[in-house]
């Protein structure tokens, strides 16, 4: 696909380029007639010159053209001079009698010169060259005799008439290429600093993140382009209006079931306390467990519902100590952790130093919740969850890490899909990485899987560690 650019160019230096073309042709041309000119000049004075050399008398014509004359007109063999004197015309007296006589359709008014082309040979055996030659009628004779007809003919080589243009060619097309290219630099810089604007809206619209449905700015847009750039703000808009539209409908949602599964819950728990028979314990005990698994999706998607980009105003940032919210979270979580069978604690070698993000520190726990549910829940019995905190330059790494099968590297990418779920052991509904992936990405912040030693799953979350770098990340 050609760009925009190199269409403009190729629209603006093509036309040059033929102009040029032309111009250099019809130089050629113009040199070629002023060098003709010259010459047919030079060889008209060259003729009557000759002429005055022959001289009527009454016993004939007397010929005062002395051998030294004829030696400097045959001299240059670049700008070879021929000539032929001929009475009556055809008729060979004086010169060269290899010059052809003028065409047939040629001029014979007395007096007047008669220009042609015609390849001569200098002498028998040469090879033809190309000469430029005139012809010049004039009549003579004494009183008592009749007027008789003399022919005069003199031939210069066209070499120098060639030379002579191709001289002037050069001289003129290179100043005139030089202006082309000059004059195509200009174009070309021209039109690259005219399509700044349009590179500069590409740029804005090519890094963006899907979920940025923002208006572009149309200040970065020519006026030229404003009637697309609304256009585009206005899709955006509808796509903004029905993305909050199916949000506020699962918030709704999940708001209204939230109430009854929670009735539905404390219920089924107090007939399952209540109820002797066993079989009917057992189906309690399912409608109670299916209860709990419903209750846990509403709060998953009231939860996804609130980390989505256009669920509400700009996401609110403040500076807080990471560590310290993993330290307070991974000690409400012990509980569960020993209830599941399995032992929660932290790093080590985390220290005693505080880990600053510049974040939003209610969905953050969130995210930690999750990834720590997502560890107990999946890493089977006797496993271990260790969570840990650094700082790694301008950003924040904070890990889960976790001893148990962990994720196939072909569902590794999958896994963050909604309702998406790797393996089927334990209860899920498959939104908890969703949920993460969407609190990371708010961040401009980047979430990583890999395989813990000698086997796990650890998942690594980047986040801007400072306001300077969450801006950058923007960016």
């Amino acid at each position: 696909m050609v760009s925009l650019q190199r269409k403009l160019l190729l629209w603006l230096l093509l036309p040059q380029l033929i102009l040029w073309l032309a111009g250099g042709v019809v130089t050629y041309r113009l040199a070629a007639g002023y060098a003709n000119r010259a010459i047919d000049a030079s060889l008209a004075q060259s003729s009557r010159a000759l002429l005055r050399q022959v001289k009527p008398i009454e016993q004939g014509l007397l010929i005062d053209f002395p051998r030294a004359a004829q030696d400097v007109l045959e001299a240059d063999p670049k700008d070879r001079v021929m000539y032929t004197v001929s009475t009556p015309p055809g008729r060979f007296i004086l010169g060269n009698n290899q010059l052809p006589p003028p065409p047939a359709a040629a001029s014979r008014k007395l007096d007047t010169p008669y220009f042609y082309d015609a390849e001569v040979a200098a002498s028998p055996g040469e090879s033809k060259k190309p000469m430029r030659i005139v012809a010049l009628y004039v009549a003579f004779g004494a009183l008592s005799e009749p007027n008789q007809t003399m022919l005069v003919q003199v031939a210069r080589s066209s070499a120098n008439q060639e030379e002579l243009a191709r001289s002037i060619l050069a001289d003129t097309l290179l100043p005139l290429s030089l202006l082309v290219m000059t004059m195509s630099l200009i174009v070309w810089a021209g039109i690259k600093a005219g399509l700044v604007p349009l590179a500069r809206l590409r740029r804005e619209v090519e890094q963006r993140a899907p979920s940025d449905l923002t208006p572009l700015k149309l200040d970065l847009a020519p006026v030229e382009l404003h009637s697309l750039a609304n256009a585009l703000n206005q899709l955006l808009q509808s796509v903004r209006s029905q993305v909050g539209a199916q949000q506020r409908f699962i918030g709704d949602a999940a708001h209204q079931l939230r109430t009854p599964l929670a009735g539905l819950k404390s219920q089924t728990k107090l007939a399952l306390e209540a109820a002797t028979d066993e079989a009917q314990r057992n189906r309690l005990a399912l409608v109670y467990q299916s209860a709990c698994r419903s209750a846990h999706l509403v709060s998953q998607l009231l939860l996804l519902a609130r980390a989505e980009p256009g669920a509400g105003p700009a996401l609110e940032r403040n500076e807080f100590d990471l560590a310290r919210l993993v330290q307070e979270l991974v000690a409400q979580l012990v509980p569960r952790a020993l209830r599941a069978g399995a032992d929660l604690g932290l790093d080590e070698t985390m220290g005693e130093q505080p880990v600053m993000v510049f974040a939003n520190a209610p969905l953050l726990r969130e995210a930690l919740t999750n990834l720590i549910d997502n560890a107990l829940s999946y890493a089977g019995p006797q496993a271990e969850v260790t969570v840990s905190v650094k700082t790694d330059g301008d950003y924040a790494l904070l890990r889960v890490a976790d001893n148990g099968p962990g994720i196939a590297a072909e569902d590794r990418e999958r896994v963050f899909e909604r309702f998406v779920r790797a393996t089927d052991q334990a209860d899920g509904c498959g939104l908890g990485l969703s949920i993460v992936k969407e609190i990371v990405d708010r961040h401009q912040g980047q979430i990583i899987l890999s395989d813990s030693v000698p086997h796990g799953l650890t998942i690594t979350l980047r986040l801007p560690a400072s306001a300077g770098a969450a801006q950058r990340s923007e960016r």
